[in-house]
């Protein structure tokens, strides 16, 4: 394969994994970045059935996010707003707490097929408003904890 032919995919060769999670949550999806040897961006290919959501409602500290709607219709909820979405809108995430927090919403008839975007951080740190979480992300450490459950910075340093 030559380089060229390596650095293009289309969306409808790729193999999409199914995760469900719950009565809300439900996708097929694909990291395509990997794929493409994409090195300091993140793309996904996200196809969401009528009355699911792909991932809980959050926000980021360290990386930023677009979305574009390749096809279907939704709602958007970014931070206590929401809003009408569909094929061809493009959608801003930037990093912020959560005043910023963001999920797509497909609550629609059809399914709602989307492309996300991101910056990828070699650290993380999301706070996820409806849950009351904080996740920490980097390199093989995935830590989630619960707001207002942490400990001093010097609890048990001798």
């Amino acid at each position: 394969m030559s380089v060229i032919e390596s650095r293009v995919i289309n969306i409808e060769d790729l193999q999409l994994e199914h995760t469900a999670n719950g009565s809300r949550f439900e996708s097929r999806s694909v990291r395509i970045g990997a794929l493409l040897g994409a090195k300091d961006l993140g793309y996904s290919y996200d196809v969401v059935p009528p009355g699911k959501r792909s991932c809980p409602f959050h926000s980021h500290r360290g990386e930023e996010e677009m979305f574009f709607i390749v096809r279907g219709r939704g709602t958007l909820r970014y931070g206590s707003e929401t809003r009408a979405i569909r094929a061809g809108d493009v959608i801003c995430c930037p990093t912020g707490g959560p005043d910023t927090a963001h999920q797509i919403v497909n609550d629609s008839s059809e399914e709602l097929a989307y492309l996300s975007v991101s910056t990828m951080m070699p650290a993380e740190v999301c706070e996820y408003p409806d849950s009351g979480k904080i996740g920490s992300f980097g390199g093989d450490l995935r830590h989630m904890t619960r707001a207002g459950e942490g400990v001093d910075y010097w609890v048990d340093e001798v």
